[in-house]
């Protein structure tokens, strides 16, 4: 959620819990929605300013770009990167260190993961955790083939 939308909520008298409220989307859903998909590991944050916002910004190092362009990400000491709003609850374990499979929007938002945090998943041990999909190959070939081979 961003500044603009807390506002919103906040003179509409909703409660910031309502307002980032995100259905459940399939993965399908998800992968469709995506602007970039992909397998990255994150870096240590750093705090970002952007008027009287701050985000927690993780540099990727992305092993695998699945689909989309990873350089149109928001770019933290010129390596894409997943900006996330700082104090946000309901926001994934992120942390130096996790590979994941991240599907993105590509502009600043409070989370950029698709459904608000549903379209993040973390590859431990060469597993990852997609619903009954733990190969990360087949998980890549479900998001492309959600997308029509896109």
């Amino acid at each position: 959620m961003n500044a603009r939308t807390l506002l919103a909520a906040a003179l509409l008298g909703l409660s910031p819990a309502l307002a980032t409220t995100a259905p459940t989307l399939t993965l399908a859903q998800q992968a469709q929605r995506a602007e970039v998909i992909v397998r990255a590991t994150l870096g240590t944050p750093a705090e970002i300013k952007d008027g009287e916002v701050t985000y927690l910004a993780y540099p990727l190092t992305v092993t695998e770009t699945i689909a989309g362009d990873a350089a149109k990400l928001p770019q933290q000491d010129g390596k894409p990167a997943l900006f996330v709003l700082k104090g946000v609850d309901g926001l994934p374990d992120l942390r130096a260190g996790l590979e994941v499979v991240a599907l993105l929007y590509a502009s600043r938002l409070d989370s950029p993961v698709v459904g608000f945090n549903q379209g993040l998943y973390p590859v431990t041990a060469g597993k990852v955790a997609a619903g009954d999909i733990t190969d990360p190959a087949k998980l890549r070939e479900a998001l492309l083939g959600a997308r029509g081979g896109k």
